[in-house]
């Protein structure tokens, strides 16, 4: 048996509304938005009287959704330290290609979003950065280079 796709990335975020906010601003679309509890959803994730709410975004005319969920019961659990460096185990950072990484930036840091590093070449191919979005999320964006195609 084979993989067929990916269908999500899953992320926990403390305030949903912030999060559907920044990922709009980065030119995602909001798919879908719901209430999610009952004893089928705290078998699938292991904790008994689960409520949730998730917010489905999807990058327009692409495959590729995040999953954003907020936990209202249990409250989520914040890790130690809050805000983890990038060597963290566990799930890294999400990758999204942009035209204008300067621009996309600019658009970012009203909705919170903080550089980890600075903004990088990465030989004639690439700028790169990460960034922080809501509830201490990494980000990495990528602007390919003029002429840069076909050598990544």
């Amino acid at each position: 048996m084979t993989i067929k796709r990916m269908d999500n990335v899953g992320i926990v975020v403390d305030d949903l509304d912030a999060a559907v906010a920044f990922f709009t601003e980065l030119g995602m679309e909001l798919e879908g938005r719901t209430p999610i509890e009952g004893s089928w959803a705290g078998k699938v994730v292991g904790i008994d009287g689960m409520r949730s709410e998730i917010a489905m975004m999807r990058i327009p005319g692409a495959p590729g959704r995040l999953e954003l969920a907020t936990y209202h019961s249990p409250k989520s659990i914040v890790p130690e330290p809050a805000v983890t460096p990038a060597n963290t185990l566990g799930l890294h950072r999400v990758m999204f290609a942009v035209d204008d990484i300067e621009d996309t930036l600019a658009r970012l840091r009203p909705h919170g979003a903080e550089l980890v590093g600075e903004v990088t070449r990465f030989e004639d191919v690439y700028l790169l950065c990460y960034l922080r979005g809501p509830g201490g999320i990494i980000l990495a964006l990528a602007e390919e280079l003029p002429g840069a195609a076909g050598r990544a």
